[in-house]
């Protein structure tokens, strides 16, 4: 990220926000609101004579491009499938909009609440279209996103870590030599499942991404699609006591797998993903550090109760990893 398109990021104004939509000649009203994201910074803005909009503002640097164009066209592939995604709207024949230093995409405004999950039904339908979205994710590869993997999600963040200050220096070699241990692990439960396939995800399909309406759910945020497998988009759905996981589990498969199928051996890795997640989150944060919104969302990052935390949950999950995993009823 450049100076400039660093401190343009930081602190990206309300004006700044109503002159780029309006670059794009869509007249701002003045209703302005700031909606929840720290990757990037989004806006729900009110439009003169139409409905308001949603502006994503792409943080510098972490995508290139072509990158950004690839998880516009796969979510209008969705879309065009008649499955419920929100695709960047197409204005003057673009999806990715430049104002000064800023890249940006405008999409319509969706509306919806979190799925109640425990309710009969809701799982198995949420299940469908995941098997919707992977038939069509399974058609092609990414050429420009890059994979999860060990090495993505692992070795990377734990390295980028290990060589920053920001773990106390009395817990340093106590994480490292725990992290060490999970992406171990990691790698075990990976020879466990063997040769599994790699498709386009969603990436980040946690209960916050999953929007529920009269009409059923549906799939928002598609900026940490990448490559990987069918199990990154099933898990983060997956909580509580493993018999009620499996019951999830479960109703989840039992929806996906009238679109498509579902290799079983994936699910050696349902601990592997976890701690892969929690790996990368650390680092995530470490990496956003300069952000001024990240310490002041994140003030607790830097504390020894933090990190020992952190410790205890590597632990628990390396053990995680060695036991009989999770199967479908």
């Amino acid at each position: 990220m450049n100076n400039s398109s660093s401190a343009a990021f930081h602190a990206l104004s309300p004006d700044a926000v109503l002159d780029a939509l309006a670059s794009v000649g869509l007249q701002g009203d003045g209703r302005l609101l700031a909606l929840n994201s720290y990757e990037n910074r989004v806006y729900q803005v009110g439009v003169e004579d139409a409905a308001p909009v949603v502006v994503k503002f792409y943080r510098p640097s972490r995508w290139r491009d072509a990158a950004i164009h690839e998880e516009h066209q796969f979510v209008h592939a969705l879309y065009a499938q008649e499955i419920p995604v929100v695709p960047p709207l197409v204005i003057a024949n673009a999806t990715l909009h430049r104002y000064q230093d800023h890249r940006f995409a405008v999409f319509a405004r969706q509306g919806g609440r979190a799925p109640e999950l425990d309710q009969p039904g809701t799982l198995e339908w949420i299940g469908r279209f995941l098997g919707r979205i992977h038939a069509v994710g399974a058609s092609q590869p990414f050429i420009e996103r890059p994979a999860l993997d060990v090495q993505t999600f692992g070795e990377q963040p734990r390295d980028w870590l290990l060589q920053s200050d920001l773990i106390p220096t009395e817990l340093r070699e106590s994480w490292s030599a725990i992290s060490r241990q999970a992406i171990d692990a990691v790698q075990r439960c990976y020879q466990r499942a063997g040769d599994i396939r790699l498709i386009r995800l969603h990436g980040d399909c946690h209960i916050g991404n999953v929007l529920w309406t009269d009409a059923g759910p549906h799939f928002v945020d598609f900026d940490d699609s990448r490559t990987g497998p069918a199990l990154q988009d099933v898990w983060m759905l997956l909580s509580g006591e493993r018999a009620d996981m499996v019951r999830q589990l479960s109703e989840l498969l039992s929806g996906y797998e009238d679109f498509c199928e579902f290799d079983q051996r994936e699910l050696y890795l349902l601990e592997a993903l976890r701690a892969l997640r929690l790996l990368h989150y650390s680092g995530w944060i470490g990496m956003r550090w300069e952000d001024p919104a990240f310490p002041a969302a994140f003030p607790w990052f830097g504390s020894v109760r933090y990190w020992q935390d952190r410790i205890l949950e590597l632990r628990e999950q390396v053990a995680l990893m060695d036991e009989v995993p999770l199967w479908p009823i």
